[in-house]
């Protein structure tokens, strides 16, 4: 919908004291969408954009970056550098699954990459279950395995009646799921790695 829907998710996020994020696809757009965005989105499909990652190096918004469909975690790091390096030093990574020869999930969720980058970045790590399974019946197993691996968060979508979603309709929670799966994600507690 372009700046008028980004002027109902405004309304509505003040309304009920929230934060919204939006995707930026061209650096064009950053003066237009920080009126609106509480935190750019750069998607996976832009994250080796580097004239992109500059620009967003200049907003005074967080940045969430998503990890590219066959990005190795050097790439990600490297791309996230390009935002830091120029200017903004808060930025969120996100592993959204990557592109594998594995039919059985929408994509491939890199759990080892997630510990990876948590020992090798001080960045925070935010784990896209929606996106990487892309179906709703694997994403309370998904979630804990997330949170045990040291995810500082937890991406997912949720929908009040998934099966008639404009998108995505067979990766969305109903509102049950999604309390549940929350109450299993609450019940993991997590042990301090051990130094090596």
């Amino acid at each position: 919908m372009g700046e008028p829907g980004l002027k109902i998710a405004r309304q509505v996020a003040d309304k009920y004291n929230m934060f919204i994020t939006s995707e930026i696809m061209d650096a064009s757009q950053i003066s237009m969408m920080s009126e609106y965005v509480d935190i750019f989105w750069v998607g996976a499909r832009n994250m080796q954009n580097s004239f992109l990652l500059k620009a967003m190096g200049q907003v005074r918004q967080p940045v969430i970056l998503k990890r590219g469909l066959a990005a190795t975690l050097e790439e990600f790091l490297y791309a996230a550098e390009y935002i830091v390096s120029s200017g903004n030093p808060n930025v969120i990574l996100i592993e959204r699954g990557i592109r594998t020869f594995e039919k059985a999930t929408r994509n491939t969720l890199d759990i080892g990459g997630v510990a990876v980058l948590k020992l090798d970045s001080h960045l925070p790590i935010v784990v896209d279950i929606s996106h990487s399974a892309g179906r709703r019946d694997i994403a309370i197993p998904l979630a804990r395995v997330a949170k045990a691996s040291g995810a500082d968060g937890l991406m997912v979508e949720v929908h009040p009646n998934p099966p008639v979603a404009m998108s995505d309709a067979k990766q969305q929670l109903y509102f049950h799921q999604f309390h549940a799966m929350m109450d299993a994600v609450e019940a993991i507690t997590i042990a301090p790695v051990p130094a090596t």
